[in-house]
C-alpha cells in the first residue's frame, strides 16, 4: 500500500520544511501556509523515502523528510513513473501529476550541503483539483 510518512511544511522557499501531523490542502493552491503553493503547476511536491534512502546510502548523515522541500513523503510508490496527468487520491484531496522532476537550482539547503539532490530527478509536483485534509499514514492511490 501506498501512503504518506509525512507532511512538510515552510513560509519561505529553499530552506527544509518542519513537518506536520495532518495539512489542509486547498483546490487549485496547494498546502495552506507553504511557501511554494498558489495558482500553478506546482502546487505540491512529493518526494518517496526510498530516493532519500538513495541519498543515505552515499554517506549523507542526517536526511529525513521536508530536507529536500517536499510537501508529502510517500512510501510504497515510485512516483517519477507516474505519466503527468496522472490523478492521485490522497486522504479527503484529489491531485494531478503535472510535473516530472525539475531544474536543480543551487539555492536550495540540499545542494549547498552536499553539491546535489534528488528531488530534480524523482520529485514530482501535482496541482489540488480537490481540497480537504491529509494526515500522516493516508493512503495514496491512484485514479482511472
Amino acid at each position: 500500500m501506498a501512503k504518506v510518512i509525512a507532511i512538510s511544511i515552510s513560509e519561505t522557499k529553499g530552506v527544509p520544511k518542519e513537518n506536520i501531523p495532518e495539512g489542509n490542502f486547498i483546490e487549485d493552491y496547494g498546502l495552506e501556509g507553504d511557501a511554494h503553493a498558489g495558482k500553478w503547476h506546482r502546487q505540491v511536491s512529493l518526494l518517496g523515502v526510498e530516493s532519500i534512502n538513495k541519498m543515505k546510502k552515499m554517506g549523507i548523515k542526517g536526511l529525513c523528510s521536508g530536507k529536500f522541500a517536499e510537501n508529502l513523503t510517500t512510501e510504497g510508490i515510485d512516483l517519477y513513473e507516474l505519466p503527468v496527468g496522472t490523478k492521485l487520491q490522497i486522504g479527503d484531496t484529489l491531485h494531478e501529476v503535472t510535473q516530472i522532476g525539475k531544474e536543480c537550482h543551487d539555492g536550495c539547503a540540499i545542494f549547498q550541503q552536499i553539491g546535489q539532490c534528488i528531488m530534480p530527478k524523482e520529485g514530482i509536483f501535482t496541482k489540488v483539483l480537490k481540497g480537504g485534509k491529509i494526515k500522516v499514514d493516508d493512503e495514496i492511490k491512484v485514479v482511472n
